[in-house]
């Protein structure tokens, strides 16, 4: 659940406001009116700063690599009354 804190709470409870940030999620911090920062876990920090891998790095590394498949399409004419 995200907790909004105002600017000066934040800071006067820093210690809750990094506890809440580890164990329930995104801490979002306030100066009047405007979401101004946003604490995170180091979970979730490192999460988010992972390398993200590309569509041919996915398919490279898929365990179907390898894999002998037919993909060939079925040429026969379908039967009658089936478009």
């Amino acid at each position: 659940m995200v907790k909004h804190w105002q600017f000066q709470a934040a800071k006067n409870k820093f210690c809750e406001l990094v506890d809440k940030a580890v164990n329930q999620g995104p801490q979002v911090i306030t100066r009047p009116g405007e979401e101004d920062a946003i604490i995170i876990s180091k979970g979730d920090y490192d999460r988010l700063k992972k390398p993200q891998s590309s569509l041919v790095d996915f398919f490279q590394n898929s365990p179907l690599v390898g894999v002998d498949l037919d993909l060939e399409r079925d040429q026969t004419l379908p039967r009658s009354g089936e478009n």
